[in-house]
């Protein structure tokens, strides 16, 4: 079998919010944004080699909530230390605060391997670690 790119999908609340969010804050770069595509909006964000995106929609039905859990996490991986420092200083310059490392709900791998949580507009949290 051979995946040659993959996308997850999930609701907003405030889809501006969370776009400027992952656009402006976290610097992914929007690939497409569609407005009323049978009654959705939203917007894609790719990584730079594309093979992967994330895909955030404001759907019609208003039942269609974020529901994310502890462990709803999108994880991005850095190649160096500077790059994500300099995201994590302007999720914080913006307001957005890292869990504390002895957060309970917190996978420890995560404090084990220096990575920082935010937990971006809708609830889901964000991992930006080099590890």
């Amino acid at each position: 079998m051979t995946i040659r790119a993959g996308r997850t999908a999930r609701p907003a609340n405030d889809l501006a919010a969370t776009r400027r969010f992952y656009e402006d804050l976290v610097g992914l770069p929007m690939q497409f944004a569609f407005e009323d595509h049978d009654g959705f909006d939203g917007v894609i964000f790719g990584v730079p080699d594309e093979r992967f995106q994330l895909e955030i929609v404001r759907a019609p039905d208003a039942n269609v909530l974020p529901r994310p859990s502890v462990e709803d996490q999108l994880v991005l991986y850095y190649e160096d230390q500077p790059a994500r420092d300099e995201v994590i200083a302007r999720l914080a310059a913006a307001g957005f605060s890292a869990l504390a490392a002895d957060d309970d709900t917190l996978n420890p791998y995560w404090a084990k391997v220096g990575a920082v949580v935010v937990v971006d507009p809708d609830g889901y949290r964000l991992v930006l670690t080099t590890g």
